[in-house]
């Protein structure tokens, strides 16, 4: 049963959604991979061929900036652990998220991630927005409820998705002032 609460939840999650498709022509690997300047996060191949972001525990500070990479594999990240502790009953350690490797890899699966959070938000009920039982296993989000969480996504995702276009936005300035 859809719920007016859960759909509101899914028109505001689609709005940042659709200022990351926005951004998506033209992305490719040497633009997910420009460093902004050189104190900077991104994600690497290690010797077994899987992509590695950078991290740290505490964060630095201040912490580095990052690039489009290590954006699109954080989203990633939280999406895949919080599906996982809200939908699935548990999730992997983020050390072993990795990132896909590639720009079009990468759009691929966080496509794959928005349309199993959306498919995931679609079937709760105001009981389950009012409840905790799916957040109880989130590290940063134990105590919220499944609508506190659900309404933090969209505001990270509107975040990280500022993030990627600013980074656009700085690096073909950058080429700009070079030519």
């Amino acid at each position: 049963m859809t719920v007016e609460r859960a759909e509101m939840l899914i028109r505001q999650l689609e709005i940042p959604w659709a200022l990351f498709e926005h951004h998506l022509p033209g992305l490719d690997d040497a633009l997910c991979l420009w460093e902004p300047e050189p104190y900077c996060w991104t994600v690497r191949p290690d010797g077994q061929g899987r992509w590695i972001a950078d991290f740290q525990v505490p964060e630095p500070d201040p912490v580095p900036a990052v690039t489009i990479g290590w954006v699109t594999w954080h989203i990633g990240y939280w999406w895949t652990t919080t599906l996982g502790h809200c939908f699935k009953g548990g999730a992997p350690e983020r050390e072993q998220i990795t990132w896909p490797g590639g720009a079009e890899a990468a759009v691929g699966w966080l496509r794959g991630l928005h349309e199993e959070w959306r498919t995931g938000l679609a079937q709760l009920t105001d009981a389950d927005l009012d409840s905790a039982d799916r957040t109880s296993g989130l590290p940063w989000a134990a105590e919220l409820t499944m609508g506190d969480v659900a309404a933090w996504v969209n505001i990270e995702l509107t975040k990280n998705v500022a993030e990627i276009g600013l980074l656009r936005h700085l690096h073909g300035a950058r080429r700009t002032t070079a030519s």
